[in-house]
């Protein structure tokens, strides 16, 4: 009976942490289905410029590119001579467009980051007014059984109080360092 019991505690507790993760997911999803046609190619672009496919391309094209403007093959003419203005030209609008594709991909990061951070902030705080509240009845229930001493305990006493999310904001502020 009692292996039965951890049993279903176990799967209770991981159909629990499934919804958790499936809902994480959802959001995921519905982030990314959100995102503008230019921003899921540009999300492609990056992902592909951040691959060693994308490097390793470079590679060869960049030693094609010398080999045909230096080595003397025949029948190929040397369209860029050293010091290569083209490939420079080249290089340098390649930087930019990859800059800006970079860019344009970490803002869309952040701003994710944000509503992660802002949905994480109200679930502390929910937490934390549900933990008061709890510790509340558990105080009460102490008192009316008699435990007198429980019930009195001066951190349990303190930790059952509201906090001020205003007052804990204002003592960072005053304590961390600035920038």
């Amino acid at each position: 009976m009692e292996s039965f019991d951890r049993d279903n505690t176990t799967s209770t507790s991981q159909g629990h942490v499934q919804e958790h993760i499936d809902l994480i997911a959802r959001h995921e999803h519905e982030f990314l289905a959100k995102r503008t046609r230019t921003e899921k190619l540009g999300d492609r672009i990056a992902s592909f410029i951040g691959s060693l496919t994308y490097v390793g391309a470079h590679i060869v094209l960049f030693f094609a590119w010398l080999a045909w403007n230096v080595l003397p093959i025949r029948g190929l003419p040397h369209f860029d001579p050293f010091p290569f203005p083209l490939l420079d030209v080249l290089l340098a609008l390649e930087a930019i467009l990859v800059a800006s594709l970079i860019l344009m991909r970490q803002s869309r990061m952040a701003r994710r980051a944000e509503e992660r951070d802002q949905l994480m902030l109200q679930i502390l705080l929910l937490t934390e007014r549900e933990i008061t509240a709890v510790l509340g009845v558990d105080r009460q229930v102490a008192q009316s059984m008699g435990l007198h001493k429980v019930a009195a305990d001066e951190e349990v006493t303190r930790l059952s109080q509201q906090t001020s999310i205003d007052e804990v904001a204002q003592i960072l502020r005053d304590t961390l360092p600035l920038e």
